[in-house]
């Protein structure tokens, strides 16, 4: 059965989804997870866009040994020098070069004829080669450029080295009979074609990426790009997850298969999904809420009877489990330890304490623990971004009829403690300018939204923001099964994440 290897950018192009912005840490916590999920190639992010994301690449290329390290770089020598430095130490290098091939990016982009790109990327490609064995070359806006033209750089980049040729869909143009064809093609009129492998790359604009991903492995891709949970820019892009499990249910008919460990997928994507604050909707497929749900009685009649009736998956092959364990707050640490060892978490003494400490203030709170809240538990993060800010205490007076007003105290990083209080047009807004009043930064809030961790009445809530200052967004998250607090310490967390942002990374992304 053929191999498609699996070249994930979560790290780059995932975080070019507005409002995401990661840090080093949180990159390397998404990069190792997805060396267990047995990702391929990573691309780590753009190293010539910031200096803050030549630091965060460098620390993944050092620390991921299994998978391959990629850094993207545009045609230009300077950025090939970015990535050289930022991929330094790595056990598994590869530069990935890009350039627009499609006739309307030629003309308004690069304002450029096509010998001037034929000849672009043939020296970007020889310069790389001095530096890297392992090169992907991508035909930016491959789905609208003539495929003649395309046939002609596919093999200018074979001839001068390249190991990979990416044919993008770069703005989600085409529908897959349209996209298998091209690698068809190529496959069929390119000399030298099978020195290389070739490389699908997808965007969701108009709903067809993981489709067309798929269309192009039938017409003979050997590679598939794309994103946890189809993150990316505009629409997103080809959701990982989706084609890999297309493939082990329709093996079949596709005989491809990823060597993906498919079931640290729930795990990937409940990772990702927290890190970056975007939400998963609940009808996603395979990693949605409701993915494996059934509430139809006829439905339910043939899930009882045979499940094969209405489930083509099961849970388990993603890495989930169907039965589910309650604990309250009279459970001991030895059921706490065991449910967490059930869902896949071995901690050390020190953390395990940590978070049953955590098990344990939260079940005084809410009469039963499910499953959910030991998840929001765990992947809430028991190491924090540094706190130049910390919240102690809110209080908060409102009425119908009266100004709402917020107290907050909040602990610096030098030791002082604040008191400061604020009015507003509610008691978020309220608690929230009594925060900027303590902290003296001028911020914009760009996105504020609340969802439910768990159910009932006494679940908790989770609040993830957006804060913005100058050309800074920064994201946090807080929870709590008081939303007034878990939106308190949400903005706290952005805060100081933006504080850490300024310190680590002075540069301007490109």
């Amino acid at each position: 059965m053929r191999k498609i290897f699996i070249f994930d950018t979560t790290l780059r192009d995932g975080e070019q989804s507005p409002g995401v912005n990661l840090n080093t840490r949180e990159k390397l916590e998404i990069a190792y997870q997805l060396e267990k999920l047995g990702v391929d190639r990573i691309e780590a992010g753009f190293p010539a866009a910031s200096p803050g994301d030549l630091s965060a690449v460098n620390a993944v290329a050092r620390a991921i040994k299994k998978s391959t390290i990629i850094g993207l770089s545009r045609s230009r020598m300077q950025d090939i020098d970015a990535v050289r430095e930022a991929l330094q130490g790595a056990e598994d290098p590869c530069i990935h070069l890009f350039l627009a091939t499609s006739p309307i990016h030629r003309k308004y982009k690069l304002k450029m004829e096509k010998d001037q790109v034929m000849e672009t990327a043939r020296e970007a490609i020889r310069y790389a080669r001095k530096y890297f064995s392992k090169i992907e070359f991508s035909c930016e806006d491959a789905g609208r450029t003539e495929i003649d033209f395309l046939c002609q750089m596919t093999s200018m980049a074979i001839q001068e080295g390249a190991s990979v040729v990416n044919i993008p869909d770069t703005v989600g143009y085409l529908y897959p009979y349209e996209y298998g064809n091209i690698f068809k093609t190529l496959k069929e009129q390119v000399p030298g074609i099978e020195k290389i492998q070739l490389s699908a790359h997808c965007h969701d604009d108009l709903g067809m990426a993981t489709a067309n991903s798929l269309a192009a492995i039938a017409g003979g891709a050997d590679q598939i790009e794309g994103t946890i949970n189809g993150i990316g820019e505009r629409a997103g892009n080809t959701a990982l997850e989706e084609v890999a499990l297309a493939l082990e249910t329709r093996s079949d008919f596709f005989n491809a298969k990823t060597t993906l460990e498919l079931s640290e997928i729930a795990r990937t994507s409940r990772l990702v999904s927290r890190l970056t604050g975007m939400v998963v909707p609940g009808n996603k497929a395979i990693v949605g809420a409701n993915a494996f749900a059934h509430e139809s009685g006829i439905h339910q009649d043939g899930m009882l009877k045979e499940k094969t009736t209405y489930e083509i998956m099961s849970p388990e092959t993603i890495g989930l489990k169907e039965s589910k364990l309650v604990l309250g707050k009279h459970s001991g640490r030895h059921a706490f330890r065991e449910k967490l060892i059930d869902l896949g978490y071995t901690l050390e003494e020190e953390r395990l304490n940590e978070a049953f400490a955590k098990f344990k203030a939260l079940a005084d709170k809410k009469k039963d623990v499910t499953d959910e809240d030991l998840l929001a538990i765990m992947e809430e993060k028991l190491v924090d971004t540094p706190e130049s800010f910390r919240l102690e205490a809110i209080y908060v007076a409102y009425g119908n009829e009266s100004t709402p007003t917020a107290k907050v105290r909040i602990a610096t990083l030098n030791g002082e403690t604040l008191e400061v209080g604020a009015e507003g047009n509610g008691s978020v807004d309220a608690i929230y300018n009594a925060i900027d009043r303590a902290s003296n930064e001028e911020v914009t809030l760009s996105d504020y939204s609340i969802k439910s961790v768990s159910h009932g009445k006494d679940a908790q809530g989770e609040v993830h923001v957006v804060l913005t200052q100058d050309d800074v967004s920064v994201q946090g998250r807080g929870i709590s099964t008081d939303i007034l607090e878990a939106s308190a310490r949400a903005y706290v967390d952005a805060l100081n994440r933006l504080i850490e942002k300024k310190k680590s990374d002075r540069g301007i992304k490109a």
